[in-house]
């Protein structure tokens, strides 16, 4: 608790109030950041405790500002845990905005989708998940921000996942919705682990996320999550290539419809 805090401290002394909705934001999806009003950016490297983000789009900011009429604040880059971080640490954030007193999370990430119904550029509203990466709970429970056996069965807001659908369709979007696997990476997967997603009822898959979704929950906040699918992990031939640089892009190109989504569901929250 006394390195969260710590943390914590520091944020609010560089920030003029305390958010109550967090923004984490994933491979080349940073472009959201940038339409924060009155920004305050801090670089991860002078926050007390946290972490360095080296992964491919990550920039490594937290920014904390105005977005759709709320004070929001925003990592500009999560860790993972292919970077080497424990699951402690990739997680850490989460119990620094709780300790903020930060009650809402909104999570996104860039996405293979398995479903073959999804293509590059779709938003996948996450509905479920599957975890294939260590429980980020396991060890000692932190008894002052959650149970000890916290429920995941209604772990992605149907509150606010609701909304999204109404606000996507008179801004002219069509969302996806599925079931997000994540998985510890670095390497991507084989075809036969895609096409074994598929069979397990997945509908996209990554790298991320769903650690920092499960401590949020045990800590009490109401999450929504969307992924950004960045490649068509359902169609593969002897000409499929999967890179890094590639999904970058592609996320890139689909930020802004996600950026004008977020913002006008934090403004009617």
């Amino acid at each position: 608790m006394i390195k969260f805090q710590e943390s914590a401290e520091y944020i609010k002394h560089r920030i003029s109030d305390i958010p109550s909705i967090a923004i984490v934001l994933g491979s080349g999806l940073g472009k959201l950041a940038d339409k924060i009003e009155n920004p305050v950016v801090i670089p991860y490297g002078e926050i007390p405790n946290f972490k360095k983000s080296t992964a491919i789009g990550h920039k490594g900011n937290l920014i904390y500002g105005d977005l759709g009429g709320k004070k929001v604040i925003a990592m500009q880059g999560r860790f993972h845990y292919y970077e080497g971080y424990t699951m402690h640490e990739v997680t850490f954030p989460m119990r620094v905005f709780a300790t903020l007193g930060v009650k809402t999370v909104f999570v996104s990430n860039a996405a293979g989708g398995v479903n073959p119904n999804f293509h590059v550029g779709d938003l996948m509203i996450i509905k479920d998940h599957i975890n294939m990466l260590p429980n980020p709970l396991v060890g000692k429970n932190i008894e002052e921000m959650g149970p000890r056996f916290p429920d995941m069965t209604h772990v992605y807001s149907t509150r606010i996942r609701k909304m999204a659908y109404d606000i996507a369709e008179k801004q002219g979007v069509k969302l996806k919705e599925g079931v997000y696997i994540a998985g510890t990476g670095p390497s991507y997967e084989t075809p036969a682990e895609y096409h074994y997603f598929t069979v397990i009822g997945a509908d996209a898959v990554g790298m991320s996320t769903i650690p920092e979704v499960i401590v949020a929950r045990h800590c009490g906040m109401e999450i929504f999550g969307m992924s950004v699918i960045t490649n068509e992990a359902h169609s593969i031939d002897e000409n499929t290539f999967n890179d890094g640089d590639d999904v970058i892009k592609a996320a890139d190109r689909a930020a802004d419809k996600m950026t004008a989504l977020f913002t006008e569901i934090i403004n009617q929250l």
